[in-house]
């Protein structure tokens, strides 16, 4: 078969590759430590996994609405009510499968071919060829390490090109962990007025976040960011509940309308029992998800000492999110040609699998997550190390 065009131009995840390679050397034996994967360790808590076995035995196991039931739709809307003075009908919210679909859904519903699509570099992987399947244009916009790699408005604004359309922005950020606070969220927004650009904002992270960063919406900043912003979010990140696949979106009415109607057309609606579950979730008490934040703000004290330990090494301490984004560059580049052919050895010859930068737009970079224990730290970054020293 001849394959479509639109797939040719996009390429595999290189994260999800990384993560299956680890867990393939595991199965074999091998004594693995991954810091690939972009998923919380934590079991989901239990008031969750139990709501979850209520609505099986209360016969929730048939289909739902598309864009999700009711009573999760309302948990969601008093969730931005009352955490960040947001308030949306119904029809302005939607449960997708996953943080994922929810942005692939807007991409395609509100992108159309030859579209500018901004996006802040390094981004997450799936971004840009999520807008090369809609036949847009990614239009990257550079950030910097001296700036903790938050989006600059100048930047921005020196990147927006005639056809710009959609800015997505990401705060807290995978892969660099910054995290954008609301002076400079009020000039991003400013700029896109100026310019007419609509925002994805996806906060999939605002939960993790440290150093008393306080996160705001962009769409709580201003009216035009108000009714031109769709927020993605979803349960996967705060709640360890990746393998549930919920997330959702809520925004522009006719927006999040055309992203349902794409949704009725592909997946119809996300699983029952899991949008259940995350009513749940969204009514955990604070102290639960406070434990998991503050472990993660320990790990990634100790991640960066122990990185920025070694020689070569430029390794800025991130704001949010679960991940760390050295700079290698000076390390590696007697040996190896790239970052990706040192983390395609690292976890060949010595078990520890790590993201290279090419795939988030930044080489000499390496993503490590930091959502796993003490000792898988310690003991992975003390690899890294001797592999860099032979």
């Amino acid at each position: 078969m001849k394959l479509s065009a639109r797939v040719e131009r996009i390429q595999p995840s290189l994260t999800l590759a990384i993560t299956a390679q680890a867990k393939a050397l595991r199965a074999a034996g091998k004594d693995v430590v991954s810091f690939a994967a972009g998923e919380p360790d934590f079991p989901t808590p239990a008031p969750i996994c139990e709501a979850a076995i209520e609505a099986i035995r209360a016969g929730h196991t048939r289909y739902t609405p598309v864009d999700g039931i009711p009573q999760l739709k309302d948990a969601i809307r008093e969730r931005y009510v009352r955490e960040h003075g947001l308030q949306w009908d119904a029809d302005q919210v939607a449960v997708t499968v996953g943080g994922k679909q929810a942005l692939f859904n807007l991409i395609l519903a509100g992108v159309d071919h030859g579209d500018g699509v901004l996006i802040p570099a390094p981004y997450w992987v799936s971004y840009p060829d999520q807008v090369k399947v809609a036949g847009g244009e990614p239009q990257f916009v550079p950030t910097h390490v001296e700036h903790g790699f938050e989006l600059q408005p100048d930047d921005l604004e020196a990147a927006i090109r005639p056809n710009s359309k959609v800015l997505i922005l990401t705060t807290p950020s995978n892969p660099t962990g910054a995290a954008i606070g609301a002076p400079a969220l009020k000039s991003i927004a400013e700029i896109c007025e100026r310019h007419g650009i609509w925002i994805i904002s996806d906060e999939i992270y605002e939960k993790l976040v440290y150093d008393d960063f306080r996160h705001v919406s962009i769409a709580s900043v201003s009216d035009y960011a108000r009714e031109h912003t769709v927020i993605v979010n979803g349960a996967s990140k705060a709640y360890a509940m990746t393998g549930w696949r919920i997330g959702y979106m809520a925004g522009p009415r006719d927006w999040v309308r055309a992203a349902v109607k794409l949704q009725g057309q592909s997946t119809s609606n996300p699983t029952s029992i899991g949008q259940y579950a995350t009513i749940a979730a969204l009514n955990l008490p604070a102290e639960t998800l406070e434990t998991m934040r503050t472990t993660f703000e320990r790990r990634r004290n100790l991640i960066c000492g122990l990185l920025n330990d070694i020689d070569g090494v430029n390794c800025p301490v991130p704001r949010g999110a679960f991940y760390v984004f050295p700079d290698v560059s000076d390390a590696i580049s007697d040996r190896f040609d790239s970052s990706f052919t040192f983390a395609e050895q690292l976890v060949e010859q010595c078990h520890v699998a790590v993201v290279p930068g090419e795939g988030f737009g930044a080489p000499g970079h390496i993503r490590l997550s930091y959502a796993c224990s003490d000792d898988d730290i310690e003991r992975g970054i003390a690899r890294i190390r001797e592999f860099l020293g032979k």
